[in-house]
């Protein structure tokens, strides 16, 4: 449950120190790839994680029992924006839990936003992760680059990890996302009605929201030609009805290797 994945990840943030992104031996590595400067002023790098064989990393929603990743980039220089470019998760079932991640290897686009567009971009974060094999741990880097104002040679691994980005609304052929929502006794349920061609066999729906203080439960998804139904339980700290704009959920619904991207989702009369 979500829940336990709180709680796991609340215990693996504890024992964070202990464990250092030089330490020896570490089945993670993790590097900045400095990337190019588009013509639009904006600047394309990546995060590349590689992991050890039989070890992964999580998703930004990472499921059942997993450690969402955590990023500062408070240190860095010319930085006015941020914006990071998933790609499609793996879908992993262990004991029975669903987790979303990735392994062998995970390139994250970081595009980039200049405060002076004519200047270097000093890019430098603080990154917690979780990796896991037979058991679960925090891994904690710092990583840092010099992004050039020359807009240099595109890198086709960062390339080749935009391509797999999940499909837009417009590109999935998204009719129309509606969302009803009802108390429970220690927090909402949210039952959206998406009106969408199939993505592939056994989809799943993946429910975020802004506040990632916000328990959610592993969405049930439905189908009925281009029907889809996800309906998942939020759950604030309080353990109480909220309010809720759902116009800021964000739902992925993914299907073996694809996804689609939906933001938002108008109230359903």
């Amino acid at each position: 449950m979500f829940r336990f994945a709180a709680t796991l990840s609340a215990a693996l943030l504890a024992a964070a120190p202990l464990i250092a992104g030089d330490a020896p031996a570490t089945p993670a590595k993790v590097e900045l790839l400095p990337g190019w400067r588009s013509g639009g002023g904006t600047h394309m790098a990546a995060l590349r994680i590689t992991l050890d064989d039989g070890w992964k990393t999580y998703w930004r929603a990472p499921g059942e029992a997993g450690l969402p990743p955590q990023f500062d980039w408070s240190g860095s220089e010319n930085l006015a924006d941020l914006r990071l470019h998933w790609p499609v998760p793996d879908v992993f079932t262990t004991n029975g839990m669903t987790t979303l991640g990735y392994h062998h290897e995970l390139v994250l686009p970081v595009e980039v936003v200049p405060a002076d567009p004519a200047a270097d971009v000093v890019l430098d974060g603080a990154l917690t992760m979780g990796i896991c094999q037979d058991i679960c741990m925090p891994f904690q880097t710092d990583v840092s680059a010099t992004l050039p104002r020359d807009q240099g040679e595109p890198d086709m691994r960062i390339a080749f990890a935009l391509d797999r980005r999940p499909d837009t609304e417009a590109e999935a052929g998204l009719v129309s996302a509606r969302c009803s929502v009802e108390p429970i006794a220690d927090g909402l349920r949210v039952t959206a009605k998406i009106d969408l061609p199939p993505v592939g066999p056994r989809e799943m729906t993946v429910v975020e929201t802004p506040d990632p203080a916000i328990w959610v439960s592993e969405a049930v998804t439905r189908r009925a030609e281009n029907m889809l139904t996800a309906t998942a339980d939020l759950v604030p700290p309080d353990t109480r009805p909220f309010d809720l704009d759902t116009q800021a959920l964000r739902f992925t619904v993914l299907s073996q290797g694809r996804a689609v991207d939906i933001r938002g989702c108008a109230p359903l009369r």
